[in-house]
């Protein structure tokens, strides 16, 4: 019986001792896994070949429009100090290099409105983001360079300087302008108060008028990037409003956009409206709220939200 039990301790004890190692190699390969997985920009220069031409006009362009901005705003904060043109995508590993590498946590990002330096960070994905915030920033970055890179895109890295130190991203482009780069793209110009135009009452026998509001957002090189809005228009005769109609928009180049409105006055003294409005880029989450009529923005990137209600008089 001794022997039994004995034989029964050694069994166990050669168990404890299979199962760690076997757990240990499992370990061991899980992190070889991870380490195989990790790419870096010099993997993505073998997938790519030489190009012949120089930077299209256009991609010149916007660069140097970007520069002048970036100066104006945020001076030394963040600036550009070179860039260096890589070569063109040609393989399908070259495409999926380029996805990792631009949701990486390890690289660069940027997010905020220029024209308000205080809303501007700068930092690596991981140290900026965490949680599910990192979930929505990382599966929008994807989501946008899966739509937007392709076979034949070129890449070229610019190299940074400002308080955050040096450091690269990686810029996509074809001949027709850039695509996509985490910090170019990641921030926007636009003015928060909006803008606003009313109809033209000149006329003798007006019997309708109409309010216009929107915001709108621009790449750094100036071009219009995105807008939200909304028009409110009363039809009256004297001093008495017999309807009232509303209109919205949202949309934005790269990145997600909500509009919703609704005529809450058509009849009376006034007619009045309430809107929902937002828009972002690609690492942020917008959503509406049906019961408070509203849109909210979650996550962090460069975003307008504007909720209201607006009273429109004869």
């Amino acid at each position: 019986m001794k022997k039994l039990v004995t034989s029964f301790k050694c069994l166990a004890v050669l168990s404890v001792l299979v199962l760690g190692s076997c757990q240990n190699e499992s370990n061991e390969i899980t992190q070889h896994e991870t380490v195989q997985s990790k790419v870096s920009a010099a993997d993505l220069k073998k997938e790519t070949t030489p190009l012949l031409q120089s930077l299209p006009e256009t991609v010149q362009t916007q660069l140097g429009e970007s520069k002048k901005n970036l100066e104006k705003y945020l001076k030394n904060d963040l600036q550009i100090a070179g860039v260096n043109v890589v070569g063109n995508i040609s393989t399908q590993k070259g495409i999926e290099i380029s996805q990792k590498l631009v949701s990486d946590r390890d690289q660069f990002i940027a997010l905020g409105n220029i024209m308000d330096p205080s809303s501007v960070k700068i930092g690596r994905i991981g140290d900026l983001y965490s949680g599910d915030d990192l979930a929505i920033a990382q599966e929008g970055l994807k989501e946008t360079v899966t739509e937007q890179i392709k076979s034949g895109t070129h890449v070229l890295e610019i190299a940074w300087e400002g308080k955050n130190g040096k450091f690269t991203t990686l810029c996509f482009y074809n001949d027709s302008g850039i695509i996509w780069d985490n910090i170019l793209g990641g921030l926007v110009m636009m003015d928060t108060r909006g803008n606003s135009e009313v109809s033209n009452n000149s006329a003798a026998k007006v019997v309708s008028t109409w309010y216009k509001q929107w915001w709108t957002a621009s790449w750094l090189w100036g071009s219009k990037r995105g807008e939200i809005g909304y028009q409110i228009t009363i039809y009256y005769s004297g001093s008495t409003v017999s309807n009232a109609d509303v209109s919205d928009w949202g949309y934005i180049s790269l990145g997600k956009a909500k509009s919703e409105s609704k005529v809450i006055k058509k009849t009376g003294a006034y007619g009045k409206c309430q809107y929902a409005l937002g828009l972002c880029t690609p690492t942020g989450s917008l959503s509406f709220n049906a019961s408070k009529f509203s849109v909210s923005f979650s996550g962090l990137g460069s975003n307008i939200v504007s909720n209201g209600t607006k009273s429109l008089y004869p």
